[in-house]
């Protein structure tokens, strides 16, 4: 929960600050440079906007999520991280008005930028609120509804916040602009929707079985329901209706067609005859198909081709390690194992990492797989291995980002449990070491022959004891 407790008086300071450099903000301007037709000067960025970029990324990208995982457990950090990264994203935000070099058109990043602050500033009123506690009278009778706004906006702001920070790299280059809008929407929208799937798959694997069992329905039920959603919504939007078919308007509405057709099947199967969760490959199998089709697209440059073709193989692996995790690793289950009072385990196989991970950089390279991205390299003659090993090693350190964050909640609202001493042994260098499968073989195998051994000699003294008793 972003923002869940601030101290007033830094808050306040933040507040104050913002209201004194409004009318600089406002009276912004320097677009003179601009040649006519472009959306960007030739001049390359100054120093100013390189510290706008880093101290806004710092604080939008890693310490306000942060600063959220640790609101949720309700850390005494929370507090203090929230406010370091109100004072950055504040000095950020002054700052991306205060630069020379390279002047910009006005663009969806300077006008969405006002609506995050104004985000912010809100949260911090709300912070400031919850942390007086003022629960008397008509304050009291409003807080339940005030604490449900601050939690909302908890989960909006990170959301917000990328959404930005993907503005700010096409308002970089000047790029998205006339005939680019669509193209451009297409390939950040869908390539943020894959990014998104993989982080709430990160989500469930590590920390989100309860959640599922408590929902009554499986992990595909959601899935195939949102394919579904999204099906309907690419069927009637990727055409013009009443006009020509250009381009891939066919191949787009096709694959959108049978998202719904598939995502309908899914969540048929998603319920056995008795009503229960039930897992099944529906969700893979659209991933894997839509995957070969985005890999298909013509393209008019050969670095194009390359990482669309990557990008579609990437989407492919996702796809076909869904399957096999399910079928093969699983088999089917929620989870590799159950606990004896019936919790699930927290066991996770390492290859139940590779679906995920997949969707990370699947979201990546179709991110960065505009024709005018690819137009730039390819004026700048960038090869495709290099550029795909680029967006992989941004997976990568995404993919980490998510993994620490998930890790921080679990330490607080799951603590290790430190194993038992009769389930440790020594080893000779001194460190307890847990028993492994070969151990608990041998040891089953051993106590077996010892009930043997016991049984037969129980049997000889109850004959003894009886032929005793017949010679008396």
């Amino acid at each position: 929960m972003v923002m869940a407790t601030f101290r007033s008086r830094p808050a306040l300071v933040s507040l104050a600050l913002v209201s004194l450099l409004a009318p600089c903000v406002l009276s912004h301007g320097g677009h003179e440079a601009i040649p006519e037709g472009e959306a960007i000067s030739e001049d390359p960025m100054d120093s100013t906007l390189w510290a706008h970029i880093l101290l806004q990324s710092l604080a939008w990208g890693i310490i306000f999520p942060t600063g959220m995982v640790l609101g949720l457990v309700r850390s005494r950090w929370h507090v203090p991280t929230q406010i370091l990264g109100t004072a950055i994203a504040v000095l950020g935000y002054f700052l991306g008005h205060l630069h020379k070099g390279r002047q910009f058109a006005y663009s969806a990043h300077a006008g969405f930028a006002n609506w995050l602050m104004l985000l912010l500033i809100v949260q911090i009123v709300l912070g400031v609120y919850l942390r007086s506690h003022l629960e008397k009278g008509f304050l009291g009778k409003i807080r339940p509804y005030q604490v449900k706004a601050h939690a909302i906006l908890g989960g909006v702001i990170p959301v917000a916040a990328w959404v930005q920070m993907l503005f700010g790299g096409i308002a970089s280059q000047g790029f998205c602009r006339g005939d680019h809008v669509g193209q451009c929407a297409a390939h950040f929208i869908m390539g943020s929707a894959f990014v998104a799937y993989g982080i709430v798959l990160t989500i469930l694997l590590l920390n989100g079985q309860q959640l599922l069992k408590r929902s009554g329905r499986s992990q595909e039920f959601w899935d195939s329901l949102v394919i579904s959603v999204w099906g309907c919504v690419n069927t009637f939007t990727e055409h013009r209706w009443g006009g020509p078919w250009v381009a891939n308007d066919l191949q787009h509405t096709s694959m959108g067609i049978i998202w719904w057709a598939a995502g309908l099947v899914g969540i048929w199967l998603s319920r056995d005859r008795q009503g229960r969760p039930r897992r099944n490959l529906i969700p893979g199998i659209v991933i894997m198909l839509t995957g070969w089709g985005m890999s298909g697209h013509p393209q008019s440059l050969e670095l194009s081709t390359h990482v669309h073709a990557v990008f579609g193989y990437a989407l492919m692996g996702a796809g076909l390690t869904r399957i096999i995790e399910i079928s093969f690793v699983l088999k089917d289950k929620t989870t590799l194992s159950v606990t004896p009072d019936g919790q699930n385990d927290d066991e996770i196989n390492s290859f139940q990492y590779l679906p995920p991970f997949l969707l990370y950089a699947s979201g990546f390279l179709f991110m960065g797989a505009t024709e005018e991205q690819m137009q730039l390299l390819s004026d700048h003659h960038v090869t495709h291995v290099s550029y795909i090993l680029i967006l992989f090693s941004v997976s990568f350190l995404l993919f980490l980002f998510v993994l620490m964050l998930i890790h921080l909640y679990s330490a607080h609202v799951q603590p290790a449990v430190p194993p038992k001493r009769d389930e440790e042994r020594s080893n000779t260098n001194g460190h307890a070491v847990m028993p492994n499968t070969m151990d608990r073989q041998a040891a089953d195998a051993q106590e077996f022959e010892l009930e043997g051994l016991m049984s037969d000699d129980d049997d000889a003294e109850t004959a003894a004891k009886q032929g005793n008793g017949r010679l008396r």
